[in-house]
């Protein structure tokens, strides 16, 4: 995220918290992408087998990636997909490389199953390097709104100067639109609750908790609706996404001051 103030005494600290916000904003597009992907290899509840992604007729991963899974039998689990991106896949303007591991205790719509997603050491995003465990518990209980909890934890990312951040936290994700289509394009998502911290490497830290639901549309490249209270060194209110309009917008209202900053999501 691109973001301004106008203080002159604390733009060592804002510059902190421009620098976790940016990096909270990574961290939530990688943890999409790693889901989908997740969702992406394990949807053929039928037959299982070692394949590239060329198989799939809507594929979220990359054409060049090799995915391999421990046990093709349906209906024995659990079963551990190999996700291998290699030294650099291109797709969809992403790049990644690396490996990521997808568990899955059962079938991942059904009530009550586990999907883990286990970064490897070489796995990096766009020049970022990505790390940790993000656990997926199904707790649907409405088959037609998929619902799961999302917890992480031992997330680090790199970015690219070199700067590293740690995070953990545990949001709660349902999924309002597209579930009994086969593509992805109109898979709508709804962030209901949940809190995140990340802490630069140095101490530095930025609590943000989800006080209006996040819209997600898989269609946008950025949350498109929500609000998210933000407490960090400098930062104290609150950032709002906007009217669900598919652009990079934002808005940050401090709450001290009631004064409005635009924010452009990078």
């Amino acid at each position: 995220m691109s973001f301004c103030f106008t203080s002159c005494n604390k733009d060592e600290d804002t510059t902190v918290d421009q620098e976790l916000m940016k990096a909270s904003a990574d961290i939530d597009f990688t943890n999409e992408l790693d889901f989908n992907a997740g969702i992406d290899v394990s949807n053929d509840n039928s037959s299982y087998s070692n394949r590239t992604t060329s198989n799939f007729a809507s594929s979220t991963v990359a054409p060049c990636a090799n995915i391999t899974v421990n046990n093709a039998t349906p209906g024995v689990f659990p079963k551990v997909f190999t996700v291998n991106f290699g030294t650099g896949c291109t797709y969809n303007g992403m790049t990644r490389s690396g490996i990521i591991t997808i568990t899955i205790s059962n079938y991942v719509m059904n009530y009550g199953s586990i999907m883990t997603i286990q970064r490897g050491e070489n796995y990096y995003i766009n020049g970022r390097k990505v790390e940790g465990t993000v656990v997926y518990e199904n707790t649907t209980t409405n088959p037609t709104i998929p619902q799961w909890t999302r917890t992480i934890t031992n997330g680090k990312i790199t970015n690219t100067a070199g700067v590293v951040f740690n995070h953990y936290g545990t949001r709660n994700v349902k999924q309002t639109a597209g579930v009994s289509t086969l593509i992805f394009a109109d898979n709508i998502y709804e962030i209901t609750s949940g809190n995140h911290t990340i802490t630069k490497e140095g101490g530095s830290s930025l609590s943000l908790t989800i006080v209006e639901p996040l819209i997600k549309k898989y269609a946008c490249s950025h949350i498109s609706q929500g609000q998210i209270d933000l407490l960090g060194s400098v930062l104290d209110g609150i950032l709002d996404y906007g009217n669900n309009e598919c652009d990079n917008l934002a808005t940050y209202t401090h709450s001290s001051s009631g004064v409005v900053y635009n924010i452009v999501l990078n």
